[in-house]
């Protein structure tokens, strides 16, 4: 691929490869790292879905103004997420903006000191029920790791910020395990180049973290998916028709990301804290009403991709909650991503498709809800971030299962040519250009 020569980033590197030995054992090293701290920040909230959801439950028990324990679990969470948020400011958001910054040479490489941050404030912000992914965090985490491994390494700036990359897509590969698209993550979305240093580096990085996070939680993909058969090709133009309508859902998307940070950071008076937890207690509510529609969505996933079925309503009613409440838990500005969100809103738009299809066009199309919840992930995915490969890549990792795959070329190929054709840009660059302007710290060669 080539470059914008107006990028200062990328053009110091070298590419020989002098010192790709010690490179790739920094790689492996920091790995090892981000894999441990990756892998129990996915423990950690796995265990705070569990609690909520069983406090949501015992809530529903219990007389009285009942509703009021998840609004105040959640404002409680995210309001503490937002405290820690303003000792390291740096840890808002997904960081993924910051990690391509850092790469573009447009921003600092980050300090270790915000792997602790980001850790805690992701658990109480995503684990009180913020629609938030884990994917940001973990990426964030992995670049402040692999520059940290860089610095100690006595690695020269460009290469610190080539290593910090190269973590980031490792952390990406923690989050999802997926080491194939936390590699091409890398590639594709953040550097949009493919230089022989970065790619082993990141190679090595994710084998080795995900490797360790396998060892941790168990070899098994993210999700199960009951048995199907492959598509007929006869319903190939109804999955590009979908991934029209993905694109469209997607650009949509981004909007109100960028609608709600507006909006939500016009408001100077409110203390950041105080906005947080008003946030938080609206998620609270609809935690309270729909359990499963806040938070990152993985149990909702996993309920559609193992055959699950919802009525129209429900689904519906899923949709329309996670369509506004990841937008607006993203304008709290606490540590939290949303890759992982996107997934769910894709295998959810899938099975609303289908079931709105067959309502008005019956053809018995009940063999297509799975395969239209896969490529709704994929493209969705591929629309708000603009990363294709890496969508598709993520879901069959992340699923085991290719029988969709020629389905969801078409899908997410029709969904990323009709967010180009509505003039939607990657969200990431949205975000990437909202960050404040920032010195780069002047490090030897």
């Amino acid at each position: 691929m080539t470059e914008s020569t107006s990028r200062p980033g990328p053009h110091e590197y070298d590419d020989s490869m002098r010192g790709a030995v010690l490179i790739c054992l920094t790689a492996v090293l920091a790995g090892v790292v981000i894999g441990v701290v990756g892998g129990a920040f996915r423990w950690c909230l796995d265990q705070a879905e569990r609690l909520r959801l069983d406090m949501v439950d015992w809530a529903h028990g219990l007389a009285g103004p009942n509703w009021l324990i998840p609004i105040a679990a959640a404002a409680l969470g995210a309001t503490l997420a937002s405290l820690i948020v303003k000792w390291m400011p740096l840890a808002a958001g997904s960081g993924i903006q910051h990690v391509e910054a850092v790469y573009w040479g447009e921003a600092r490489p980050p300090l270790i000191k915000l792997v602790p941050a980001k850790f805690v404030g992701g658990v109480l912000g995503i684990g009180s029920g913020l629609v938030l992914g884990r994917e940001g965090p973990t990426v964030h985490m992995g670049a402040a790791v692999g520059a940290e491994a860089a610095r100690r390494a006595r690695l020269p700036a460009p290469e610190i910020r080539m290593m910090q990359t190269a973590l980031g897509g490792a952390g990406l590969a923690v989050a999802f395990n997926a080491p194939i698209g936390g590699t091409l993550f890398t590639l594709e979305e953040v550097t949009k180049s493919f230089r022989v240093k970065t790619v082993l580096a990141t190679l090595c990085a994710a084998a080795t973290a995900v490797g360790v996070v396998r060892w941790m939680l168990g070899n098994r993909p993210d999700f199960l998916v009951e048995p199907m058969a492959t598509p007929q090709l006869r319903w190939l133009w109804l999955f590009a028709v979908f991934g029209v309508l993905c694109g469209l859902l997607g650009a949509a998307y981004n909007r109100l990301v960028l609608w709600f940070l507006d909006r939500v950071g016009a408001i100077r008076r409110v203390p950041a804290p105080a906005k947080a937890a008003a946030i938080g207690a609206l998620v609270g509510l609809a935690m309270f009403v729909y359990p499963l529609a806040v938070g990152g969505g993985d149990t909702l996933t996993e309920m559609i991709l193992g055959g699950q079925t919802f009525v129209l309503p429900v689904v519906i009613g899923y949709l329309l909650v996670r369509f506004v409440a990841g937008p607006l838990s993203y304008s709290a500005a606490v540590p939290g991503g949303l890759f992982a969100p996107l997934l769910a809103l894709g295998a959810l738009w899938g099975v609303l498709f289908v079931g709105v299809v067959d309502a008005v066009w019956p053809h018995d199309l009940t063999g297509l809800q799975i395969p239209m919840a896969l490529v709704g992930m994929a493209a969705f995915f591929g629309a708000t971030v603009r990363a294709p490969v890496t969508a598709i890549v993520l879901v069959i990792e992340m699923t085991a299962t290719t029988e969709a795959a020629i389905p969801m070329l078409a899908g997410t190929a029709a969904a990323v040519l009709t967010a180009y054709l509505v003039g939607s840009p990657p969200i990431y660059d949205s975000l990437r250009e909202r960050m404040p302007p920032e010195e780069p710290i002047a490090e030897k060669t």
